[in-house]
């Protein structure tokens, strides 16, 4: 067999397996990464991996990956996040490294590792915050728009220390004279490629987009020509990367390039992990045990902590603070690029390596979990969490004043705004935790309560059980089950209607006490399946179009809904 495959297939298959164990175990996959380089140097098979051919694939792995960073970068996300993640950000990206490197110098670390180990405790991992909080639903809720705008705020800071640290070379330390050439030579490179990303490249890649084969050589032939580039004038060739997907980010195509490219990246990156789990020996362990323990609750408590201080200072609501801060509790994919990096201009060694390595493990181990159970969390949590909120919040606004409504709404979003529109205004509450739909909700006139139906103090504060008819269109089953329960304790209770995703969800939820369960695709089958067999003609379809676009034009802004005749049946059907 040809050098070098028998290592890789061996590579590839304990990866594929501890993948399988990570999937069931509901952690991210670059934990069985870091398992697999781990399990290969206790057993000893490193000594089989061509070093040199691995650290070349490894290169490319983070190369791609930030390249595909720079490719996915939306200029306008700190805009929508807001002033207040920005500066939330900020804040804690100040503190959390602050405290970090007052941690590493008690522990006796010199300063340049200190420096890079408070630094790599202050990024989280946006990859893996924003599928946890995807799979909940959470990511347009506030707490994970807020989240969000640290990770930006965070990923902007590693990428600028990343670029920074590319212009040094093996061996060199800390000057003046390096440091305004790295910036200089770094400013100039970064300018150039935005000035070619702007004009020229985005006009080449349209006129080549036609061909997909043609379009994902295109992109990995310019990626290859900057990092040739870049290692001229003294950069790594990872930081070509990120430039290379600036300068493609405005191209109309930069969605079809990223899924091109996706599986190199997952590919190579692969090799990126492995090498760096193999540099954890059992040796290390022994000498950074109690490091890896303090650093690790610093982030898995620290970092929360720090984060309901500043959201409580800036009027946030004890909850919102909760969720934001365990959401970013674990260190990122860019703390392991910055200690290879680290590593490979010989600031760092082996030693302070394998601890931030190991604090990526515990991290990202435990928040996964800590991301997932967190309204669990909160419910326990929420008394002594008090301190950390003012007594009038940011988040308290209620319109048209707090008397019970007949109607109370919960989730504004596609259902909800077509229900929203339909209800008299004067009985409707509408309950959200999307700033964005708060926002619309607010300039339509109507009356809302920002925040989550899940925390009791919103649901005193919507006077639940007062109303006549409660709908809930979250997907959320727990949430929506939950509900069911509270509702259920009292009496009179209002009529509930709530949402489920599949039968057996809706099943679970009548037998909880629901009276109404929307099934969406369901019922608009059922809905168009009884209007064809009751118009053959199919004459009917005409006066639903027009009623439909008439309706989504007002639907768009939380408007009332235009007088429409009722086009059920607009002919006699004839039996």
């Amino acid at each position: 067999m040809t050098a070098g495959i028998f290592e890789l297939a061996v590579v590839m298959l304990l990866a594929a397996v501890l993948g399988v164990v990570a999937k069931f175990l509901r952690q991210p996959v670059v934990l069985a990464y870091l398992a697999t380089g781990a399990l290969l140097a206790y057993l000893g098979w490193t000594k089989l991996i061509d070093r040199e051919t691995f650290q070349v694939f490894s290169d490319l792995g983070i190369m791609f990956l930030l390249f595909l960073v720079g490719l996915e970068v939306n200029w306008d996300s700190l805009r929508i996040v807001g002033r207040s993640a920005v500066a939330l950000g900020f804040g804690q990206v100040i503190f959390t490294f602050g405290l970090g490197y007052g941690i590493a110098w008690l522990f006796g670390f010199p300063a340049i590792h200190a420096a890079y180990i408070a630094f790599a405790l202050t990024i989280s991992s946006t990859v893996i915050v924003v599928k946890l909080l995807s799979e909940k639903r959470d990511l347009h809720s506030l707490s994970g728009r807020l989240a969000v705008g640290i990770l930006i705020v965070q990923d902007i800071a590693a990428i600028l220390l990343l670029i920074f640290l590319s212009g040094f070379t093996s061996g060199e330390g800390f000057s003046l004279t390096g440091l305004l050439i790295a910036v200089l030579q770094g400013t100039a490179l970064f300018v150039c490629i935005f000035w070619l990303g702007r004009k020229l490249v985005p006009l080449f890649v349209d006129r080549i987009a036609g061909s997909q084969e043609l379009l994902f050589l295109v992109s990995l032939a310019w990626v290859f020509l900057l990092a040739a580039l870049v290692e001229r004038i003294g950069f790594s060739i990872e930081i070509a990367g990120f430039i290379a997907g600036i300068s493609l980010a405005n191209a109309s195509e930069h969605f079809q390039i990223a899924g091109r490219i996706r599986p190199l990246r997952d590919f190579f990156i692969l090799i990126f992990f492995v090498l760096l789990g193999s540099s954890i020996s059992v040796v290390n362990l022994q000498s950074i045990g109690w490091p890896v323990i303090a650093f690790s609750l610093f982030v898995l408590v620290g970092n929360p902590l720090i984060v309901l201080a500043l959201m409580g200072f800036m009027g946030y609501r004890r909850r919102t603070s909760f969720l934001t801060g365990i959401a970013i509790a674990q260190i990122s994919e860019f703390s392991l690029v910055l200690a290879a990096l680290g590593r490979k201009i010989q600031h760092l060694d082996d030693g302070t390596v394998s601890l931030i390595t190991m604090v990526g493990i515990v991290t990202i181990t435990i928040s996964s979990y800590l991301i997932i159970h967190g309204d669990a969390l909160f419910k326990k949590l929420h008394r002594p969490l008090k301190i950390f909120e003012r007594k009038v919040t940011r988040e308290n606004g209620v319109s048209a004043g707090e008397r019970p409504r007949p109607v109370i709404l919960i989730g504004a979003h596609r259902t909800g705004q077509a229900i929203a529109t339909s209800v008299p205004r004067n009985d409707l509450l509408v309950v959200d935790f999307d700033p964005k739909v708060i926002g619309e909700l607010k300039g339509s006139g109507y009356a809302y309560l920002f925040g989550d139906i899940m925390d009791p103090d919103i649901a005193e504060r919507a006077h639940l059980a007062e109303a006549r008819l409660v709908i809930c269109t979250s997907p959320d089953f727990d949430d929506n089950m939950n509900l069911v329960k509270f509702l259920m304790h009292h009496m009179p209770r209002p009529k509930l209607i709530v949402r489920a995703e599949d039968e057996l969800q809706a099943e679970l939820l009548y037998a909880a006490g629901a009276d109404y369960v929307l099934l969406a695709n369901f019922t608009a089958g059922q809905y168009l399946g009884k209007t064809i067999a009751l118009d053959p003609a199919m004459k009917i379809l005409e006066h639903l179009k027009k009623r439909d676009l008439t309706m989504l034009k007002h639907k768009r802004r939380f408007l009332p809904p235009p007088p429409v005749p009722d086009v059920a049946h607009p002919h006699p059907i004839e039996s």
